[in-house]
């Protein structure tokens, strides 16, 4: 249980800005351990981020703590996972796998990065929005930790089931890739779907209608679905 907790440190250290003991470490040996406990860094992160945004709908309108509650995630991942997007959306335009590659290790941001960038946040805004303005902060709130969760659930998904596309000693997430064995799905599954049935349960506590998560989540998959296709048929594999 002990090392159990220091991978799951390890994770919080990579994944986001939340300051952990410098005696975890940071070896590449280390690191590659972390990525199983991604579904419940994000609940950490979620709930982070939806704290505050509940806390501000007190004393503030609920779009500008809507608009707190994102900046919160973006803050504490370090704009980790919206760097991706950017990169994914500048890549695989109709360039060849080497090209995209190329453009997913570049630091710079394309024209199709930032578009998708905005489009992401609008939506997120106007979603959290929505269920706020409909429901209650604290149900748009509840939802937010669950997109943190199902997201980094389904990111684990495909570490599983797809190969690592890059080769080079250069990409930037070699230190975490772990290869699909039996051992690394289980040990991801032992993780993530506690946290996702928990997040789920919690949902439905807070007033969800069952069909709506069911929806939900087959939209998820189908998503999850086509960019694993799309990851496999452009670049082989998966990269970050």
């Amino acid at each position: 249980m002990k090392q159990e907790f220091r991978i799951f440190l390890r994770a919080i250290q990579y994944f986001t800005r939340i300051p952990v003991p410098a005696s975890i470490g940071h070896t590449a040996d280390q690191l590659g351990q972390t990525a199983r406990y991604l579904p419940l860094v994000g609940a950490i992160v979620g709930a982070l981020a939806a704290l505050l945004m509940w806390l501000a709908a007190h004393l503030l309108p609920p779009a500008i703590a809507v608009t707190l509650g994102i900046a919160a995630g973006i803050l504490i991942t370090g704009a980790f996972h919206e760097d991706g997007l950017s990169d994914y959306a500048d890549a695989l335009g109709g360039t060849s796998k080497e090209r995209a590659l190329a453009i997913m290790k570049d630091s710079r941001v394309g024209s199709y990065g930032v578009i998708a960038l905005v489009l992401l946040l609008l939506l997120k805004y106007q979603t959290l929005l929505a269920l706020a303005s409909k429901h209650s902060i604290a149900y748009a709130a509840f939802a937010l930790v669950a997109g943190h969760v199902l997201s980094r659930a389904f990111a684990i998904s495909i570490m599983a089931t797809l190969p690592y596309a890059r080769t080079d000693a250069s990409a930037k997430a070699k230190a975490v890739v772990q290869p699909a064995t039996r051992e690394f799905v289980l040990r991801a599954a032992a993780v993530a779907v506690p946290v996702t049935l928990m997040v789920i349960g919690v949902l439905i506590a807070a007033g969800a209608h069952f069909n709506s998560l069911v929806a939900a989540l087959a939209i998820a998959l189908i998503v999850r679905g086509c960019l694993a296709w799309q990851f496999a048929q452009r670049l082989g594999g998966y990269t970050a």
